[in-house]
């Protein structure tokens, strides 16, 4: 088949080989997300038609402004998820609590549970930046039969089974592995596919990108800004060029296909990082190690660390291998959190 044409469909079907246990039902699951990814892809690109800007007038559990298109993109994933009973939990950023998804037949037999950043950026899309999607795919702890628990949703990211971002931008692109490399997926939007694009994708073992809110330099741990600098100055190299969405998904994304460096750090002002590590980045670490990137929050690496609990923040250095190394090297040489 040709490589070109192949749907997304048709790539999910040609690769349950790698699972050995696999009885169709991660096929499902990641075909419920590309039917709710075509759904809010359509309501963000009439965003500016219809009543869906601005902000809702609530918080969520991070004691962040809510969007409208943050409840819906999160109710439009949940229902997808829920109405064909391939799940049997599911972590959303935008509330408190999991949600224990009951079938209608055989209660609680079904094996996976997602983690779920149903619209990453959503702060951009009143200004039309690229915005995104980030999902995270485990299989369950507890015994079948049972109702979901806590310890089924705070696993480390080495345990991820799969996980992938959708960007919504001048083309909607779905991206995600399954631990067999990273393979994007773009939509066509004439005949609502999604078809190969980017077959194999890899980080540049090196770049010349670096994204970072410089506007919290101040608040940076000195190693971070070291780093900075050493990006800054001019060698055979260097400078590099900063590049900053405010979107992780976007700024992954640009720094994955042209290598490059994305670092959300610690900080004076948030201590633990921003970042949400269920929801962000373990599947954003996933994506990078499959890529053949690095992803550590500046002296771990992300997928080791143990969560303790469901909206746990850390901080992350995510992309090009020698440039997370790089970091990381500024970073050692303080004091953690220094």
């Amino acid at each position: 088949m040709n490589k070109k044409h192949t749907t997304l469909g048709e790539f999910i079907i040609d690769n349950q080989k790698h699972f050995k246990y696999s009885s169709g039902e991660l096929s499902r699951l990641i075909n419920s997300i590309r039917l709710a990814a075509k759904i809010v892809n359509h309501e963000v690109n009439k965003a500016g038609l219809v009543d869906i800007l601005g902000a809702a007038g609530e918080t969520n559990i991070q004691g962040e402004d809510q969007q409208k298109l943050d409840i819906y993109a999160n109710e439009v994933f949940k229902s997808a998820l829920i109405n064909r009973e391939i799940v049997c939990g599911i972590a959303s950023e935008e509330e408190e609590d999991f949600v224990t998804v009951q079938g209608k037949y055989n209660a609680h037999d079904n094996k996976y549970i997602v983690l779920i950043d149903p619209l990453d950026g959503s702060s951009n899309i009143d200004v039309n930046v690229s915005v995104g999607t980030i999902f995270s795919i485990y299989r369950r702890k507890t015994p079948l039969g049972m109702p979901v628990r806590k310890e089924d949703f705070l696993q480390k990211g080495n345990e991820q089974v799969a996980a992938g971002y959708i960007v919504y931008g001048t083309s909607t692109m779905l991206v995600y592995t399954a631990g067999h490399g990273v393979n994007g997926f773009t939509l066509n939007p004439a005949i609502g596919s999604f078809y190969l694009s980017h077959p194999d994708m890899k980080f540049p073992e090196t770049g010349n990108i670096f994204s970072i809110n410089e506007g919290n330099y101040a608040h940076f741990p000195q190693g971070v800004k070291d780093y900075i600098k050493y990006c800054q100055t001019e060698e055979e190299d260097r400078p590099y060029t900063f590049r900053y969405i405010g979107s992780m998904v976007s700024d992954f994304h640009r720094n994955m296909i042209k290598g490059g460096i994305y670092i959300y750090p610690a900080s004076f002002k948030a201590p633990k990082g921003k970042l949400r590590l269920l929801y962000e980045c373990n599947p954003i670490a996933f994506l990078t190690e499959q890529a053949g990137g690095k992803a550590t929050d500046g002296f771990k690496r992300i997928m080791d660390i143990q969560p303790t609990e469901l909206h746990e923040r850390v901080p992350i250095f995510c992309g090009s291998k020698k440039m997370v190394e790089k970091a990381e090297y500024f970073m050692h040489k303080y004091p953690k959190n220094e």
